[in-house]
């Protein structure tokens, strides 16, 4: 098993409410057994205490394992031995891989309902100033969803109004990565409300978001930093409708197919988003997603170049991963 830094440039500058950055750090994972080998990627996300070079020391004191172990019993040791997060993510999607090539069936075979089939992916605009994000709404043709990017400053409602005014025909999804606040809360989601976006995510921090339980909702909230793992499902079911499942949050593909399950049968809706990766960190994803409500998985769109081989994006059609690349 061996765990390698690797960095890719964003196209232009990417910003959240937390900062910007010109460049992706992720982490490809690569699990051999002299027979076959199965690749995967994690992105470390600071804002949950994860640097490149921690998430590389958690896959590197995993214990020595038996190359003649199954996949299943590798995977119940990573599940035992690492916290959800990245590092996990990384061993977790490169066993599926592995168990795929060792056995020649794919992963969809396992995981889905139906033959995969491409899906729509929302397309994310950069937080900037209200004409730039006007701009880059009007550049966005023809794409059918767009994510605007907020930051609880007093432009946030100009924002929304730029990006609706120059994206008529587009679905909209407002991210405030927790940068609202109470007192601003209900103006914020009745403007929303307004403007017909279809979902607000994550309007409040997590873990102060009990707000949340006592207004309306006149539009769907998603929760994403409140959200990491199945068993953080019972305390959010008063205060989102939407959960948004991220596989570098849920430790891979193995628990967020648990999550989303148990996301259903509690009456959420289904979010499947991304950290800014390439088309391996995206590949898994693409198969949770099939049934989605909401597809984020636009990774790969917003970096001057991705991996080979890659996966194929049509506008903002994503094709599910060929062997090639993942699974």
């Amino acid at each position: 098993m061996t765990a390698n830094a690797q960095s890719f440039p964003i196209n232009g500058r990417f910003r959240i409410a937390r900062g910007a950055r010109t460049e992706a750090h992720v982490i490809e994972c690569v699990i051999g057994d002299g027979m076959a080998t199965g690749h995967a990627e994690c992105v470390p996300y600071a804002h949950y205490g994860e640097t490149v070079d921690s998430v590389i020391e958690q896959i590197a004191g995993l214990p020595p394992v038996d190359a003649q172990l199954t996949c299943d019993e590798l995977r119940a040791i990573v599940d035992q031995s690492l916290p959800a997060g990245a590092a996990r993510n990384a061993v977790d999607c490169a066993l599926w891989d592995l168990a795929a090539k060792r056995s020649g069936t794919p992963v969809h075979a396992l995981v889905c309902r139906h033959p995969p089939r491409p899906v729509e992916t929302a397309v994310t605009l950069s937080l900037d100033s209200p004409d730039n994000m006007a701009d880059a709404a009007r550049g966005a043709k023809n794409r059918r969803l767009l994510k605007m990017k907020l930051c609880g400053d007093d432009l946030d409602i100009a924002r929304m109004h730029a990006v609706a005014a120059n994206a008529p025909d587009a679905r909209l999804i407002v991210d405030a990565n927790e940068s609202w606040r109470e007192d601003n809360l209900v103006a914020m989601m009745e403007e929303a409300a307004q403007l017909h976006v279809a979902l607000v995510e994550q309007p409040l921090p997590a873990g102060a978001d009990a707000k949340l339980a006592e207004i309306p909702h006149p539009v769907p909230v998603c929760a994403d930093e409140a959200a990491h793992v199945t068993a953080d499902l019972e305390r959010l079911g008063r205060l989102y409708d939407v959960v948004n499942i991220k596989l570098d949050k849920t430790g891979g593909l193995t628990e967020a197919l648990r999550m989303r399950d148990r996301a259903r049968q509690m009456g959420f809706g289904i979010m499947v988003g991304c950290m800014v990766g390439t088309s391996l960190a995206m590949a898994p994803a693409v198969l949770l997603a099939q049934d989605a409500d909401f597809v984020d998985l636009d990774g790969p769109l917003l970096l001057a170049r991705d991996r080979k081989p890659a996966l194929h994006y049509y506008g903002a059609t994503v094709s599910p991963p060929r062997s090639a690349l993942w699974g």
